[in-house]
């Protein structure tokens, strides 16, 4: 037994003697010499170590290595993939009998890290043979074990940190570049037991980000215990924290979130986007809320969203295990869209020698809607109000629902322009042709603002209802307005077209149809006065398509002197209109209150043509024989296509 433990003991002697002896015998050359030749054995690319390099192994591992280069890829955009001034390893051996693994120093100085693929999209990093890939149900389970410690066991670190680094990515195939330059990262863990903190600092596209990081603690990672862990990213465009908790081996996380900054216009401007935005608008933003990532599906609860004047809250589920799908609750308030909107583009002069209008082409370019295709969504979005250049809304609700390709959008609640409205809009694409289909109703609109805020037209007065049932098929716009089918309603009450007396200008020209022309010079001579206007106790009136072209049988306008009928097609695959009028004036004054309907002389008028180039007739040739009734037939029309937009 005593001379096994003598021979024991003179073993472990001899092995020190040897590793102190070794660096003495065995030259710092030759080991790094091998060192080269097995990395480049293995890996197919060359390892130099072209500065001064010292090596020991007691009392402690001691590797210094400057001016290190390791090669890229042949064909790689330059001679080294990583290259470092200098790698300096301590670890004293002797603390390893104390319980501990103690790390004194680990440093790379001026690294330059460069990771890029070619032009067939052959990644640099691929060095060694690729493994066949784990399943989803190894990787679960190799990451849901926790690892067992021994007793009294300690991990301490000292220096551990990269000055002065460079990462750079560059794609091959596209020409993108990224890089992060002045990298400046160091580690504290003073234990196991400790909290863990990463400090840090780096540049990116020649802005500043201050890094920061903690995790209580790292014994708690490594037993699969819940740990928390806190991040800051600071920088003179924004600010991000998060503090949270993790746990389940990484399965399950939570905490609060908060982003902010200064100026929406400075990160436009960083990232060589100029927004050209007011100066109400674009400027501070914050946003905060509290976020959970529970095996595959990620919770957003209090999101609230702040940007100058707007306010947005609500909340969103986002499922990622296998099939995309969104949730998501979001009222935005009162929704100010003028300082974000372009001023608008000032309408050139009209020439004195108007331009032929050019004919309407649709556009029968393939639309492709299958990122429809690509997720589920369920999300409701409801404002308190929305401002939009002139146009003017109340209280608003949407919802939109995506499942398997097919979209419904449902306008639960319009209230604007004193009235009210409901209405669902569906897309199928989940093949094709996509099918689309409409149906609205709004109830007692005030036409006049509406119009005018949407598209500048103030000549029509009255309240009242509209409402369609509209469908269609095809795959670009040239094809929806070929298949489109349905109908659409309209029904006003007690309003008026400003602009024009169609009444006085009509009964004017039955005197003159008669031989009386005392009234020209004031009457159909006169231009468009806006003081003028054609009241109406109703106008009332449908249009039904069949595809794409549209039929009206109906049009009827109720006047205390003159009554207005009409009917024809409007062709929106081939633009073409044609349509007529009559205007037949009521033979007493006493307006609405009288009970004679009777409308014996009438005008007849023909609108028809391209809609680039409408042409407008009145049919009174049996009765225009002389140049006087031939003159007022025109002012006649003049009037009359001015004010149905001819």
């Amino acid at each position: 037994m005593k001379t096994a433990l003598k021979i024991l003991v003179g073993a472990i002697v001899l092995l020190m003697v040897v590793a102190v002896a070794a660096p003495f015998f065995v030259p710092t050359e030759r080991i790094i010499s091998e060192l080269s030749e097995q990395v480049e054995l293995n890996t197919g690319r060359q390892l130099q170590i072209k500065g001064q390099s010292e090596l020991s192994v007691i009392p402690s591992l001691k590797i210094e290595l400057n001016d290190v280069h390791f090669a890229n890829a042949t064909t790689g955009s330059r001679p080294d993939m990583v290259s470092m001034q200098s790698l300096e390893v301590y670890i004293p051996w002797l603390s390893i009998f104390t319980g501990e693994a103690k790390l004194e120093k680990f440093v790379i100085r001026k690294p330059d890290i460069l990771l890029e693929t070619d032009k067939n999209g052959i990644a640099n990093w691929q060095i060694l043979p690729e493994q066949p890939t784990p399943t989803r149900t190894e990787t679960e389970q190799q990451s849901s074990k926790p690892t067992s410690l021994p007793e009294g066991f300690d991990i301490k670190l000292g220096e551990v940190a990269i000055y002065g680094g460079k990462f750079t990515f560059k794609d091959g195939q596209t020409g993108a570049q990224h890089q992060l330059s002045d990298i400046d990262v160091s580690v504290q863990l003073p234990s196991l037991y400790e909290t863990l903190a990463v400090a840090g600092a780096v540049t990116y596209q020649q802005q500043a980000f201050e890094l920061n990081a903690t995790l209580a603690t790292p014994v708690k990672l490594l037993k699969g215990e819940a740990f928390t862990v806190t991040q800051t990213i600071n920088s003179a465009l924004a600010d991000m924290n998060f503090k949270g908790e993790v746990a389940q081996m990484g399965k399950d996380i939570q905490g609060d979130l908060s982003l902010k900054g200064d100026s929406v216009k400075a990160i436009a401007q960083w990232q060589g986007v100029d927004l050209n935005a007011k100066e109400d608008a674009f400027n501070a933003f914050e946003v905060t809320g509290s976020m959970r990532m529970q095996k595959q599906t990620f919770t957003l609860e209090q999101l609230s969203a702040k940007l100058d004047a707007l306010s947005i809250s609500g909340k969103s589920t986002v499922g990622l295990g296998g099939r995309l799908n969104v949730k998501a609750n979001v009222d935005l308030g009162m929704l100010d869209l003028n300082p974000y909107l372009p001023e608008p583009v000032a309408q050139p002069e009209e020439p004195s020698e108007p331009e032929g209008a050019a004919p309407i082409v649709w556009d029968d370019t393939k639309l492709n809607l299958s990122a429809l295709n690509a997720l589920d969504a369920n999300v409701v979005v409801r404002s308190t109000g929305l401002k939009a250049r002139e146009i003017k809304l109340g209280k608003n609700q949407l919802s939109l629902t995506l499942k398997n390709g097919a979209a419904n959008l449902s306008l639960d609640e319009f209230n604007a322009y004193e009235g009210v409205g409901q209405g669902t809009v569906k897309v199928d694409a989940s093949r094709v042709p996509y099918k689309v289909n409409t149906q609205f109703k709004l109830d007692n609109i005030n036409a006049e603002p509406l119009l005018t805020d949407a598209v500048g037209f103030d000549k029509v007065l009255g309240k009242g209802g509209m409402q369609w049932q509209l469908a269609t098929q095809g795959q670009s716009q040239k094809d929806f307005v070929s298949a489109l089918a349905g109908k659409f309603n309209f029904d006003l009450k007690d309003g008026g077209v400003k602009g024009a007396n169609i009444a006085e200008m009509t009964r004017q020209a039955k005197e003159m149809l008669k031989g009386d022309f005392s009234s020209l010079k004031e009457g159909l001579n006169a231009d468009f006065n806006p003081d003028q206007k054609t009241d109406f106790s109703s106008l009332t009136g449908s249009l039904i398509f069949t595809n794409g072209v549209g039929r009206n049988t109906d049009l009827y306008l109720a006047s205390p002197l003159i009554r207005i009928t009409g009917e024809g097609e409007v062709d929106l695959p081939q633009t073409n209109v044609n349509y007529r009028l009559v205007t037949g004036i009521v033979d007493t004054i006493e307006g609405q209150a009288s009970s004679d309907d009777s409308t014996g002389f009438k005008v007849p008028l023909r609108i028809k043509g391209p809609f680039h180039k409408v042409d407008v007739n009145l049919d009174v040739s049996s009765t225009a024989k002389d140049k006087l009734k031939d003159k007022a037939k025109d002012k006649l029309k003049d009037k009359l296509k001015g004010l149905f937009g001819g």
